[in-house]
């Protein structure tokens, strides 16, 4: 019997790509169905959603059919309501679902809940090349990569970056301005797995990168892993597991 494939959900806020022409050329038929495409050639089996769809294309039962859900939003992120933020971080502690943030998703409502802090950081909308260390080789995620992998044109993320202390840092990324950000970072919530990754902004073929194609596939076999086997739910218990007899 064959293995079931995992279910991943690329959900993108498709507002870019219609306006503005320069995006538009990179990815006539949107940022998400470029980074579908990639996890389709790496085996998962893929569906994509969008902003200005019903509930936003996240309905109860995508993403029920949802192991993990990948997220890119930037100048949209008070579009989304509320009603569906509370849907996916339903999804994301309670049954395990696996979320992978991307690029200016640190703003993005879902993360900030998630994470409790702003998602601030500073940023230059500049032409600069991008390296990004890898700082964590024995990670899953950062599988099948050398030393460092480069982008040629990237905005650059910097330092203070609001968020928690990551339980797993995967990637540092250097600009060629000088700055350096904490670009690859794991945490769990509840019963699901969440990654944030830097590399993503809408005016450079980021998403066309084989490097960057690689780290999506890792990430998303890393976060589909559910944590339902190890953390049990919260239970009313009735009876101890075992009685204590005080010693004579």
């Amino acid at each position: 019997m064959a293995a079931k494939k995992t279910r991943v959900t690329v959900w993108g806020e498709f507002r870019h790509e219609k306006k503005n022409e320069t995006v538009k050329k990179i990815y006539p038929d949107g940022m998400h169905n470029v980074i579908a495409a990639g996890l389709r050639k790496a085996g998962f089996d893929v569906k994509t959603a969008t902003l200005d769809e019903a509930e936003h294309g996240l309905t109860e039962k995508v993403l029920a059919d949802t192991d993990v859900l990948t997220w890119w939003g930037h100048v949209a992120h008070g579009d989304v309501q509320d009603a569906i933020v509370d849907r996916v971080q339903k999804h994301v502690v309670e049954r395990g679902m696996g979320l992978l943030v991307l690029h200016s998703g640190h703003m993005s409502k879902i993360f900030r809940r998630l994470m409790g802090t702003s998602g601030n950081l500073k940023w230059r909308e500049a032409n600069e090349l991008s390296r990004i260390w890898v700082v964590n080789p024995a990670h899953p995620i950062a599988a099948g990569l050398g030393e460092y992998f480069e982008l040629p044109q990237e905005e650059m993320y910097g330092e203070y970056f609001d968020i928690p202390h990551p339980e797993d840092l995967v990637f540092i990324s250097w600009f060629e301005g000088g700055d350096i950000f904490r670009s690859g970072c794991c945490w769990r919530r509840g019963k699901g797995r969440v990654f944030y990754f830097q590399p993503g902004h809408e005016t450079y073929p980021i998403y066309h990168d084989p490097n960057i194609q690689r780290v999506l596939a890792n990430a998303c076999n890393w976060a589909a892993f559910s944590g339902t086997d190890i953390i049990n739910q919260c239970t009313h218990s009735a009876k101890p597991l075992s009685p204590i007899k005080a010693k004579k």
